[in-house]
């Protein structure tokens, strides 16, 4: 009888060892592809998940939206070897071994307001418009 209990025992733990070791599934799929014109260097996205900035051979920035459309490119030279997101999305961090430095630019990200048909005070034809959003809820 000991015997039996010792081997069901044995079993038991097996077969839990077994099933505590099995690996993981993990689903997966493609979210997106930016096509490139030229070789990408170094990759990196903003802390908010909206860029995508690719570090390319010739030594630009390309950004990105998410939705894969190219938003701005910035000329950074071909000494620039990596990038990284700094503490902030609108931080990069470029680095370049052979100059042995780390440049820190940072993005002011503008974003077009149409504010046509709107209310307004002022000149129409005025170079600055001031937008200003409530909620009195």
């Amino acid at each position: 009888m000991k015997s039996r209990t010792a081997i069901f025992l044995v079993t038991l733990f097996l077969l839990f060892t077994w099933l505590a070791s099995s690996p993981a599934t993990v689903e997966w799929d493609v979210a997106g592809t930016l096509t490139l014109k030229e070789k990408a260097r170094d990759v990196a996205i903003s802390l908010n998940g909206k860029w995508i900035f690719v570090l390319t051979e010739q030594g630009e920035i390309l950004i990105y939206s998410l939705d894969g459309k190219l938003k701005d490119t910035i000329s950074v030279g071909k000494s620039v070897e990596g990038i990284k997101v700094g503490p902030r999305e609108d931080v990069l961090l470029l680095t370049s071994g052979k100059a042995k430095t780390v440049q820190i630019i940072t993005l002011d990200f503008i974003q077009e307001i149409n504010v046509s048909g709107s209310p307004f005070k002022g000149n129409v034809d005025a170079p600055v418009a001031v937008a200003i959003f409530n909620d009195f809820q």
